[in-house]
């Protein structure tokens, strides 16, 4: 066996008094693929910059072959100081590297190489970092969740080219088909040591099950009754999955039922359906069209949606899945047809951006509005603490504040306030965001046991084939089409998954024409006016303040001994970070908005 890349021995790292890392060893030989797996706030993202050479370890050793070339993606990228997204990328590159190759993959990527790295949005930053870390074709890469912020046809193309490459590969993600694609083995990193499994993520749950039940019953054994509230939180992940395979046949009744709703339906039929009981129709759309800037998003698209049925919502970014979330639930109307919207409707929703939590306040908090200690959940009142175990939150995390928690316990808490919301919708905008294979698993639970209905729109392919009953997919040009069951089920009737409407397109001379979808009558002229573009020339400048503000708060905040030693410095500037993050982001939708619209006036 070729001696290995990288090898890290006995790495311990902890922050503060509590020890994330003791004893931890990864391994890296020439072309393997691993995944580091592990429970959000375990210590992989830790681990993987020790790895990578950008932190130093407080114990243990880092050995790097001499000549050896390592390339790191990190969650949030430092793009550093170069004045274009492609010098940016090409400034990775050495001088027996291919010159193209920088531009070629920012155009997979969906930008041109010509944006100004201080004024990309973080899903922008991140593509470009990407591309950086890919160019050079390393000996070995680091790739801390590179799908987030990729839309489905971009997670397919990185699938495949990571498949192709020679690299080396160590990946963290949450996405499972992304895993299952391309590990060949398996770094569980828990309880601050690791475990390898020389097999790929296909084989791992059941494993990593077997592991703990094996130490459980050790620990019988010995005499050592299991009480403890963190093996209560492990252990649970075993029963979660097994009560999940007796909903499986559950789940096929409920896409049955939606495939037969979705065949050609008579009036008396549809008459009868819609009589049988209040709040059996759920949402009720014909022939609605939405456009925005002069670009149609939705087009003539019609459906029916019943009580108990789960809708997962799939296409690119930019398809207009939320805009289309939004003309559902009757919370934007369309340009053109009619949405009705079923009686007794208590609907709950959960976006992407997570943006309505305090992060000065702690966990119980959140869950209990600031008043008492008990959640009302399904009308039965359970002590917080109890319900925060549901989410795999332990009882000393009562007190936390949001603003120290990670991205994923943070998608975590956002989960457990809503479901203890009562509702009969659950409107759920990108919810796999940042969450760990743990709490998806329970996430997966609980819309199985869930009486109401749901609406998803995701790129997570594993998730939606666990939970849809049938999926709206953008087919370009506005259409959307629905499929009766999970993703698999759509691709295997559709005969391809989600494509781009640029990759859908022949380029080849006269072929193109011949499929182009028909031209729609032309839009009104329309100007641009001195005001929009003062405000789109002033904007970038506002954006850069607000940045370095960030910047500045956040490397405040990032002092462990902040929260204990000045609560109400702490509270100030996790409540003007929060402040200074949401009017970052209206800036940067603006600014997008009005530089869309300018061009597209320009190019009439």
């Amino acid at each position: 066996m070729a001696p290995p890349l990288l090898l890290l021995q006995d790495i311990r790292f902890a922050i503060g008094t509590t020890a994330l890392l003791q004893g931890a060893t990864l391994s890296v030989s020439p072309g393997e693929r691993l995944a580091l797996v592990g429970r959000n706030g375990s210590g992989k993202s830790t681990l993987l910059r020790i790895a990578a050479g950008s932190l130093a370890p407080e114990g243990g050793t880092r050995f790097l072959q001499p000549g050896a070339t390592l390339r790191y993606l990190a969650q949030e990228p430092d793009l550093g100081g170069a004045a274009t997204a492609l010098s940016c990328v090409e400034a990775g590159l050495g001088p027996g590297d291919d010159p193209y190759r920088a531009r070629y993959l920012l155009e997979q990527l969906g930008l041109t190489g010509e944006e100004d790295p201080r004024r990309l949005s973080g899903g922008e930053a991140r593509r470009v970092a990407l591309a950086q870390a890919l160019a050079p074709s390393p000996d070995i890469l680091l790739l801390d969740e590179p799908t987030n912020h990729l839309d489905l046809p971009a997670i397919a193309w990185l699938e495949a080219e990571l498949a192709a490459s020679r690299s080396a590969l160590v990946l963290i993600s949450h996405d499972r088909r992304f895993l299952q694609a391309l590990s060949r083995a398996m770094v569980w990193l828990d309880r601050g040591t690791t475990r390898r499994l020389d097999e790929g993520f296909a084989a791992f749950e059941a494993w990593r099950d077997a592991v703990l039940e094996e130490e459980e019953r050790e620990r019988h054994k010995l005499g050592r009754q299991i009480l403890r509230e963190e093996d209560w939180l492990r252990y649970g992940v075993t029963a979660r999955r097994k009560r999940n395979m007796r909903r499986v046949g559950e789940l096929a009744a409920l896409r049955q039922r939606r495939r037969e709703a979705l065949r050609p339906q008579g009036g008396p039929r549809m008459a009868a359906a819609e009589a049988s009981g209040s709040g059996t129709l759920v949402i009720e759309a014909k022939g609605i069209a939405k456009s925005l800037g002069g670009r149609a998003v939705v087009r003539d698209f019609s459906t029916r949606i019943m009580r108990g049925d789960r809708v997962g919502i799939v296409g690119p970014n930019g398809a207009g899945k939320t805009t289309l979330l939004s003309l559902l639930t009757g919370a934007s109307p369309p340009d053109a047809g009619t949405v009705r919207v079923g009686t007794a409707l208590s609907m709950v929703g959960l976006d992407q951006k997570r943006d309505s939590l305090d992060p000065a306040a702690g966990l119980a908090e959140v869950l209990t509005g600031g008043s008492g200690e008990t959640v009302l959940v399904n009308g039965v009142p359970r002590h917080v603490v109890g319900y925060m175990k549901d989410f795999l939150f332990s009882p000393d995390q009562a007190r936390t504040a949001v603003g120290v928690l990670s991205g994923g316990e943070r998608g975590r808490l956002m989960l457990a306030r809503a479901l203890a919301t009562p509702s009969n919708l659950l409107v759920l905008d990108e919810p796999t965001n940042d969450l760990d294979l743990e709490t998806l698993d329970l996430l997966e639970e609980v819309l199985s046991g869930y009486g109401g209905t749901v609406l998803v729109a995701s790129h997570d392919r594993d998730f939606l084939d666990r939970v849809a009953t049938s999926v709206i997919v953008a087919e370009g040009g506005g259409r959307w089409q629905e499929y009766a069951g999970g993703y698999s089920d759509m691709v295997a009737q559709r005969g391809r998954g989600v494509e781009t409407e640029a990759r859908e397109t022949p380029k080849v001379a006269g072929v193109a024409a011949a499929v182009r979808p028909a031209a729609q009558p032309p839009a009104p002229a329309r100007k641009f006016g001195p005001r929009q573009m003062h405000t789109l020339q002033s904007l970038p400048g506002r954006m850069d303040t607000l940045r370095d503000g960030i910047g500045k708060l956040q490397q405040a905040l990032s002092d462990p001994s902040l929260y204990a030693r000045d609560r109400d410095r702490f509270d100030r500037f996790t409540a003007a970070l929060a402040a200074q993050q949401a009017e970052l982001d209206a800036a940067e939708e603006e600014w997008l908005a009005l530089e869309l619209l300018r061009e597209e006036i320009e190019n009439a």
